[in-house]
């Protein structure tokens, strides 16, 4: 339990440019690739306003 599990895990990137998958930062195509990991809750910046809108989207349903 010692290691870190991102420093052992390999993560997928996605291309800018053609949209295909791979394990590399950049593509074969030569384009940037980036993380598909979804942001983590610490930097989350705008995760107040996207449960805020769920929140009054649920409300205009009848369902909170």
């Amino acid at each position: 339990m010692g290691k870190n599990r991102d420093s052992i895990m390999e993560h997928i990137f996605k291309c800018q440019k053609c949209g295909t998958y791979t394990m590399k930062e950049t593509c074969k195509c030569g384009s940037q690739a980036i993380t598909t990991r979804p942001v983590r809750y610490a930097h989350d910046n705008i995760g107040k306003y996207r449960r805020e809108a769920r929140r009054e989207e649920l409300k205009n349903k009848g369902l909170l």
